[in-house]
């Protein structure tokens, strides 16, 4: 499986907390050609109920579940086809609840 990890080495160490889902919509084409197609969103660990509930809201993910890389354990999809992890930092929709809350 094609990975695309748009974390710096540094967001690497913080942003150890992966939710993960399969995308129905664009498994089977594309860089997902003949596979799934997985998105993750590698967030801080204190981070990952928010981003958890916003991506079970999404309609196009599947199977979504967390993926904890905590002591350089990276996370690798087997199979065919692509996964991107994508960076959820502090101005994230994902986030929006909290910061109406006041939690930092």
């Amino acid at each position: 499986m094609e990975i695309d990890d748009d974390r710096t080495p540094e967001q690497k160490s913080t942003h150890t907390w992966l939710i993960v889902g399969t995308d129905r919509g664009m498994s089977g084409w594309g860089k997902a050609a003949g596979g799934s197609s997985v998105a993750a969103w590698a967030c801080k660990p204190d981070d990952s109920k928010y981003v958890l509930e916003w991506v079970e809201r999404r309609r196009d993910m599947t199977r979504v579940r967390e993926v904890s890389e905590w002591g350089g354990k990276r996370y690798r999809p087997s199979g065919k086809g692509h996964c991107h992890i994508y960076l959820v930092d502090d101005d994230h929709p994902a986030l929006e609840s909290k910061r109406r809350m006041g939690i930092k």
